[in-house]
Parts: C-alpha cells; sequence; structure tokens
C-alpha cells in the first residue's frame, strides 16, 4: 500500500463516505479557527493546498474555504492531485476488489482507466493518475508478458521480447481491448505523466522500427458503439492519440516522420488544446477546410491559433458543414455570437472574410455584434464594408428603433434604452422571436450581467428560451454557477420550472452543473441559495443509502448534485425540521 509524504494510508477496501466525512471534519475545525489539533487545520491547508501555501491563519479565514478545499486537502493528503483522482481511485480499488475472483474483468476496470471511452467501450475519460496508484498497489495486475498490455504501460522490454518470438504481432490488434500495438501506446494516457512519456515514446519508436504502420487506427468505441461492435465508419487513428488525445508533440512528430497521415479528420480538431501539435499537423500538410477546426478554435478563444490556422490556408469564409455554428451560416458572424474580441474578428477580416455577411433572415453582421454589445467589432465591419466601397449599403445604414433599443440594452446603457422605449411605446412588442432570445443568450455568455439586468428592468420576457441548449435566462445563469444573477432573475420573477431543450428543468441544470463544473469557480451553492429561497423543493437523504451522492427532492425525486450543494441542501431541510 503507498504511503504519502504526510504519511496517510487508505485502508485496503478504502470508503468515499468515511473519505467524505473526514473533509467535513476538517472544514469545521476551520471554520471554529482551530488552533489545539495537531496539527491544526491552517497548517494542514497550508501544507497540501497550493494556493494555502505561505498564507498566514487570518488571510485562509478572509479566504474563507469551502467544502471542495477541504476535500482537495483531504485528497493531496492521501497522495492525489484532487479530489475526483480520489474518487476514482476509491470507486475502482472497490470494484476491483469485488471482481478479484474475475481478474479479466478487473483487468478491463483498470484499463477503463487508462484508455478514454472511445477506446476502452464506455462513457469515461481517462485517469492516469488513479491507474498508476492501482497498478502500485497491485502490480499483479499485469503479471505476464502481453505485448498488449505493455504498450498501455511502456514497458519496452517485453515489446522486444514479443517482437524476437513473432515479429508479425506489431500488424494485429490483441489484448483485452483488442488495439493495434501502435493504437495501444498512442491512445495511453500514461503519456501525460512524466514518468511514463519517455517509456510510451521509445515503445513506440520500436514498434515503427519493427515495421508498424503509422497509420493503425481502431474503430471508435464510444457508445452507441462498443467495444464488441465498433464504429468503424469513425476510425481513431494512432496520431490522434498522440496530438488529439494526449496532446504530446514529440510522438505527433515522431509519427508524422514516419509517414502518418495528418488528414485522419480527427487530429487536427482535437489538437487545438495544444497548438504546438496543431503546428506540427498543418507543417505535414494537414487539410484545414472540412474539419470545423476553424469553428471549434472559435470556440476555444484562442487568437494565436486562430491566426496560425489563417496562415496556413484557413479559409475565413469557409461554409459551417456540421459545426455546432451551421445555422449561422459563417465564421464570422460565429465569431460574433461566441462575443470573440475585435483582434479575433480583425483577423478574420485580414484573410478576406467578408464583412456583409448577413443570417440567414438577412440580419447584416455589423447589426449582429450590436446586439450582443459588441460596439467595436460594429466599427470593424462598418469600417470594412465602407472600405470594400458599399458604405451606402444596409450594413452602415442608422440603425432602426428596434435594433437601436436591442443594442443599448446589449451594451448596458439602460437610461439610453429607455431613452428609445419611450419614444416608441410598445417596442418590446414588436421584437421577433430571434432578437427576443438575446436575453438567454447573453446571461449564457461571461460578463454580460448588465446588459442581461437592463433587458430585464425594460420589461423583456423572462421566460424566453434560447442559447446552444435552448433554456431560459435563469437555466443559463445556473449552468454558469452564477450566483449573483441568478438571485436576480428569481426576485424579478423568473420560474425555477422553467424547462430547458433537454427536457428538465432549472434544478436538473443546478444538479448537471454543480457535478460537471462547465465554467471555472462557478457559485453553484450561492445558485442553491438563491433557488431555495425561491421555493425550490427540500430534499432529504436517500432512505436506501446508496454511495452515488443522491437524494430525494420533494420527497420522492432521486437527484444528484455536488457534494457541497447536496450538503447545502440537506444541511437547509435539516435546519427545517428542527423549527418544527
Amino acid at each position: 500500500m503507498t504511503t504519502t509524504p504526510y504519511g496517510k494510508r487508505l485502508p485496503a477496501r478504502p470508503d468515499i463516505g468515511h473519505l467524505k466525512k473526514q473533509a467535513k471534519d476538517l472544514l469545521a475545525l476551520y471554520r471554529t479557527h482551530d488552533t489545539t489539533s495537531e496539527p491544526t487545520a491552517f497548517e494542514r491547508f497550508r501544507a497540501a493546498l497550493p494556493a494555502a501555501a505561505g498564507q498566514d491563519d487570518a488571510i485562509l479565514i478572509a479566504q474563507g474555504l469551502r467544502l471542495h478545499d477541504a476535500q482537495s486537502c483531504i485528497a493531496r493528503e492521501y497522495g492525489f492531485a484532487s479530489w475526483a483522482d480520489l474518487q476514482g481511485f476509491v470507486t475502482a480499488r472497490r470494484a476491483m476488489l469485488d471482481d478479484s475472483g474475475d481478474p479479466a474483468r478487473a483487468l478491463l476496470h483498470w484499463l477503463g482507466l487508462v484508455y478514454a471511452g472511445d477506446i476502452s467501450g464506455g462513457m469515461n475519460r481517462a485517469r492516469p493518475a488513479v491507474a498508476v496508484r492501482l497498478l502500485q498497489d497491485n502490480p499483479a495486475l499485469l503479471l505476464g508478458d502481453d505485448p498488449y498490455l505493455a504498450c498501455a504501460v511502456g514497458d519496452e522490454a517485453v515489446l522486444r521480447q514479443a517482437t524476437e518470438r513473432d515479429p508479425g504481432w506489431v500488424h494485429r490488434a490483441g489484448g483485452p481491448l483488442r488495439l493495434p500495438p501502435l493504437v495501444a501506446v498512442t491512445h495511453s494516457a500514461l503519456l501525460q505523466l512524466p514518468d511514463y512519456r519517455e517509456r510510451l515514446r521509445n515503445c513506440a519508436r520500436h514498434l515503427l522500427a519493427a515495421g508498424a504502420s503509422p497509420d493503425q487506427a481502431v474503430g471508435n468505441r464510444w457508445p452507441p458503439a462498443s467495444l464488441q461492435a465498433p464504429d468503424a465508419a469513425h476510425p481513431l487513428s494512432a496520431l490522434y492519440g498522440a496530438a488529439g488525445g494526449n496532446r504530446d508533440p514529440e510522438l505527433t512528430q515522431l509519427l508524422l516522420e514516419a509517414g502518418a497521415d495528418p488528414d485522419d479528420n480527427e487530429s487536427l480538431y482535437h489538437s487545438l488544446d495544444r497548438p504546438e501539435c496543431t503546428r506540427l499537423l498543418l507543417a505535414a500538410g494537414a487539410r484545414i477546410t472540412g474539419t470545423n477546426a476553424m469553428y471549434r478554435v472559435l470556440d476555444l478563444d484562442d487568437l494565436a491559433t486562430l491566426q496560425l490556422l489563417l496562415a496556413h490556408g484557413g479559409d475565413a469564409n469557409e461554409a459551417p458543414g456540421s459545426a455546432p455554428g451551421s445555422e449561422w451560416g459563417s465564421l464570422l458572424l460565429w465569431a460574433i455570437r461566441r462575443r470573440r474580441s475585435p483582434a479575433h474578428i480583425a483577423a478574420l477580416l485580414a484573410a478576406g472574410a467578408r464583412p456583409d455577411v448577413r443570417t440567414q433572415d438577412g440580419t447584416p453582421a455589423r447589426t449582429v455584434a450590436l446586439r450582443y454589445g459588441l460596439t467595436e467589432v460594429a466599427q470593424l465591419l462598418q469600417d470594412a464594408t465602407e472600405k470594400e466601397g458599399q458604405g451606402s449599403s444596409s450594413s452602415s445604414a442608422p440603425l432602426a428603433p428596434d435594433e437601436a433599443f436591442i443594442a443599448a440594452c446589449a451594451r448596458g446603457d439602460e437610461p439610453a434604452a429607455r431613452a428609445i422605449q419611450a419614444a416608441h411605446p410598445g417596442i418590446l412588442g414588436t421584437l421577433a422571436p430571434a432578437q427576443l432570445r438575446l436575453l438567454p443568450e447573453l446571461a449564457a455568455a461571461q460578463g454580460c450581467g448588465e446588459a442581461v439586468r437592463t433587458m430585464v428592468h425594460l420589461g423583456w420576457p423572462i421566460e424566453t428560451r434560447g442559447g446552444d441548449w435552448d433554456g431560459s435566462a435563469l437555466n443559463q445563469a445556473v449552468f454558469r454557477g452564477d450566483a449573483p444573477l441568478t438571485r436576480f432573475l428569481l426576485e424579478h420573477g423568473a420560474d425555477w420550472r422553467a424547462m430547458h431543450g433537454f427536457g428538465d428543468n432549472v434544478i436538473g441544470t443546478l444538479s448537471w452543473a454543480s457535478i460537471n463544473a462547465p465554467v471555472p469557480d462557478g457559485d453553484w451553492v450561492g445558485c442553491a441559495q438563491a433557488l431555495v429561497a425561491h421555493g425550490m423543493p427540500s430534499v432529504r437523504p436517500d432512505p436506501e443509502g446508496r454511495d452515488d451522492g443522491a437524494v430525494l427532492l420533494g420527497g420522492t425525486h432521486r437527484s444528484r448534485f455536488s457534494e457541497e450543494v447536496a450538503d447545502y441542501l440537506l444541511g437547509v431541510s435539516s435546519q427545517a425540521g428542527a423549527r418544527l
């Protein structure tokens, strides 16, 4: 059993409930300003949390540490980088113990931590640190000379022995996951760990030297496909594992030098999170058109990589194909909808993007920019349109009253919007559905709180649905963990029962977002506090005591929330019960 620098060891059969209690106990000591324990809560936070290192007690008190901080501290004390990794380890450890009588099943559990679901046949993401910790505690997992398992962990000696016995094995799929050897190496998430990186690269070098094709690939196993029935129409190449999955520039270069085809329809798109890999693919001749890479780079808000794609032939007027922005019709409009900076728009214009593009209903790009509060972008588009000799076109004409009203709202200029509304009574009733959807669209965007507040103050229909998943402004605010905006919308009549496009209400949004944290530093506890104050049903513990974090909402409906949110909701219910 691994011992951490803090001297803490997990038991052979760890219990997540006991670990949760340790975190809550630590938080309670912190909140009572404990100075009697040895070490104190403050000393434990300073020792384990990077953000707390070197901070004195007064500063730590002022930071208002929360349950997730205590959980992170506990996880690090046990040698894990995060609470999620500790939870993953406990779940996997218990599953493997339960499967101890079936070594093959236990091995598949472990491989589901080494490989993401598209390779292992599930909906999981890889957890390499957890996989290594389990292997350290149970080295018998890999006893034997299976070269396909050696590919997963970078055991070059086993690969060389296998090649000496049977040179042809490097061309065949095999092992528990039925992977070609090079795919097994490049898709192993252990590449993300420094101790395994060079080992796996050396395995790839050996396989290529032994004649393995650099274009080895396997059918996607992501559900509804499976390990037993992979989706051959969507192959995942060895290059995709290196450049798009693990984003390892050295391994990407190795495969490209060996002749790997950079146009596998996956690698470039997924490499955009690591521009070093993107540059290598482009230098090798990867095509950009048709991959949706131009649209994704706008989603990522990465100006430098956008410029890189444009410099390598990216079409600034590329049609969207099946990209998320297909209904918007052009990159320029999609950039506006994503509220990208004037520099993004300038880069597209310099690369030939047409400034006079229109939405499907005929709205000029400049008007769309003003609808999203992007006045500098609108000016850029007007200047570009006039430069092309189209200054008299409607795209640069004065705004109609409805668009001037929307533009004032979108930039948070309530006095200007009120003046227009006073001059044109009933103007809200004249707005088209596409214009009304701006309320949830802006609620979904970062930094648009004043625009949303202005719209609501002026009478915008508060339950209008929109955004990527057709939710109300309240749904969008809760999704982002924006507690102040959530509170404002509820105080102005927003209904937590409002449904969104996935067939659930705001409580479902709170459930998913608090667990998955789609926005860094979102305050989902604050959102829960606002919802409770405006009629959210009470919760109580699941009487079946299952260890999936679920609670009973309204007495009957099982719902899951992040531990912090569930802890708050259960505390509120407990306090209410105590008052009765």
